[in-house]
């Protein structure tokens, strides 16, 4: 293993590029340990910082991560969250199709908490205003692969103990259509990448430098009122969103009036 001194690429990018190689081609598995950070520091003759560097550049992309103690490893493959699909509000919805079997949910916090200014627009109330706020990190085997939190109104769910730690025997929407009498009839997503939080970063065990993708879903009744703001933040190198739905058959011209469910992208 050797560094190229007559190209304008740093060393510690030459490295990272041997390493992401390695990982790509399967030389590297998931799950297996990247030599110490000493000994490639020795195979390529460069400072110790060097490799670091690499390192850190490998860890934002989401290809590694370092567990303290242990050493650096390769992560595991690129998670699929189905979590745009039109059939999280069929019979089976919720995160993921098969949920229950892949994925593990832990509710760390349940209780009312001043609401921020993204769910204060979504219920059309004041920033500050006191929600029921749900908080969960869902894992992917023992890897955090999202922190999320839903938001309600405490007048919508009063006395059904979801503003406790007390989880639903089923999905959350079931439990606020059976505390409401209402349903869910029509929702929208909303989503952005940017930098973690400091309480994201950890939760996420990711450094405070990898870009997430974050969803703002907002939930609708029958009659066009907000039901539930729910928040999902995912680590942005890690995360394939995938969104499935019917084309359209037949000659007839859609109605460009028509709003088709898809995506507008708006520049902020």
């Amino acid at each position: 293993m050797t560094i190229n001194p007559g190209t304008a690429e740093a060393p510690s990018r030459q490295i990272a590029e041997h390493l992401r190689a390695a990982i790509r081609s399967g030389s590297l598995q998931p799950g297996d340990r990247l030599p110490s950070i000493p000994s490639l520091s020795a195979s390529y003759g460069v400072a110790r910082q060097t490799v670091q560097r690499a390192f850190d550049q490998l860890r934002v992309e989401g290809l590694v991560l370092t567990k303290p103690g242990s050493g650096t490893f390769v992560r595991g493959s690129r998670r699929q969250m189905h979590r745009l699909s039109r059939s999280r509000y069929g019979r089976a919805r919720g995160y993921h199709r098969d949920m229950p079997v892949r994925y593990r949910q832990r509710l760390i916090s349940a209780g009312t908490e001043a609401c921020p200014d993204d769910v204060a627009r979504a219920f059309g109330v004041e920033v500050g205003t006191p929600l029921v706020l749900r908080r969960h990190v869902l894992y992917l085997g023992d890897q955090p692969a999202e922190v999320g939190a839903s938001w309600l109104r405490p007048t919508d769910v009063a006395g059904s103990g979801l503003d406790t730690l007390d989880a639903p025997r089923g999905p959350l929407y079931l439990a606020v259509e059976e505390a409401t009498g209402r349903r869910y009839t029509k929702a929208s997503d909303h989503i952005t990448a940017r930098q973690p939080t400091r309480t994201e970063a950890e939760l996420l065990q990711i450094r405070p430098d990898t870009p997430v993708l974050a969803l703002l879903h907002v939930a609708r009744d029958e009659h066009g009122d907000v039901l539930e703001v729910s928040q999902a933040t995912w680590p942005g190198p890690g995360t394939m969103l995938v969104d499935e739905y019917p084309v359209p058959q037949g000659p007839e011209r859609p109605d460009p009036r028509e709003d088709d469910g898809g995506f507008d992208i708006v520049l902020a």
